[in-house]
């Protein structure tokens, strides 16, 4: 099996590290892996496959001999090196929004347009976490009927925020159980015993750039360039695993049985909806592993055509590490 040279960008960070377990999960055909990262990171070491990888600087001459380049950058610090990377012959699988929107940038969830891979002109874009999880849980209803709108609430984990997200959740908590000061320095607000529905900078239409990604890359991923969306993005007290409430409407009339059956049989998704039991998707069920769990999956009752459901995945691992590795092992195919 041939190998491949490849780089993370942004190694030392969350989803930097995720990425290195993950392809060390998925068996990925490494020859070198190259990590690279900020001046403050450069020297460290990180274990990998047993061996230590001495971190080095993310710069204009790093990505010479890469084949494949993993970003888990800043939008600055992809738009910067991303003409290196593509000048070295590497192609760029941008984890950052900074690319997500240019037309001749891929923008792929692979269970769903895998075949866009092919069209890349060097750099193709991860798209957002919430995305992610909600359009490969819809995408099986988009098969059956093509999808006309969504009307979507994202309940984010406060790891979505940075590795620095759950570490402000966890001091507020003691600071509550222990009688200490609250410090909100991550979260606009305490975020614990609070949620915030306040996500991204707000837009003209009064909608945050969070929420319009959700209408954006929904548009470009699943090729409905006419779908509307209506998404309100909301920071809640959990440390890992989105959740995300949607009601898909549709051209033609489904039905519960329909959706069902669809679901448990769509790529990267599991069928958990079985309010007997109480099972239903939670972060808890679903935090470090790839699959989009789906429930709570019933007919609207303000819309004809619409279908209410349920769902929630890990944004650390598919939502961001494990999507891009997905493309990666598109592109090697």
């Amino acid at each position: 099996m041939k190998k491949y040279n490849v780089g993370i960008l942004g190694a030392t960070g969350a989803v930097g590290r995720e990425m290195m377990n993950i392809l060390e999960e998925r068996n990925f055909p490494i020859n070198e892996l190259r990590l690279l990262a900020s001046p403050r990171s450069v020297g460290k070491k990180i274990t990998f496959k047993g061996e230590e990888i001495t971190v080095k600087l993310a710069e204009a001459s790093a990505f010479d001999g890469l084949d494949i380049v993993l970003g888990a950058a800043s939008n600055a610090v992809a738009k910067e090196l991303a003409p290196h990377i593509v000048k070295a012959g590497a192609v760029f699988v941008d984890n950052s929004s900074a690319f997500r929107m240019i037309d001749d940038v891929p923008l792929v969830i692979p269970e769903i347009n895998a075949e866009d891979v092919k069209k890349n002109k060097g750099i193709i874009s991860n798209p957002n976490c919430s995305t992610i999880i909600t359009l490969v849980a819809v995408n099986a209803i988009n098969q059956l009927s093509k999808i006309k709108g969504m009307v979507a609430s994202t309940y984010q984990a406060t790891s979505g925020a940075g590795a620095e997200g759950p570490v402000e959740l966890r001091a507020q908590e003691s600071a509550l159980v222990n009688g200490g000061d609250i410090v909100s320095n991550v979260f606009q607000y305490q975020i614990a015993e609070n949620v915030i529905p306040h996500i991204g900078g707000f837009t003209d239409n009064g909608f945050t750039a969070e929420e319009m990604k959700m209408q954006n890359e929904g548009r470009k991923i699943l090729h409905l360039p006419e779908l509307n969306v209506t998404c309100t993005c909301v920071r809640v007290p959990v440390v890992r695993s989105h959740s995300i409430s949607v009601t898909v409407l549709t051209e033609d009339s489904l039905t519960v049985e329909q959706v069902r059956e669809a679901v448990a049989n769509a790529k990267g998704c599991k069928l958990y909806d079985d309010g007997e039991k109480k099972e239903y998707p939670m972060p808890l069920v679903t935090s470090g592993q790839d699959i989009v769990y789906v429930g709570r999956i019933r007919k609207d009752l303000v819309f004809d055509n619409a279908i209410t459901l349920w769902c929630c995945g890990d944004q650390v691992r598919k939502g961001a590490a494990t999507n891009a590795i997905q493309i990666a092992e598109e592109l090697i195919k």
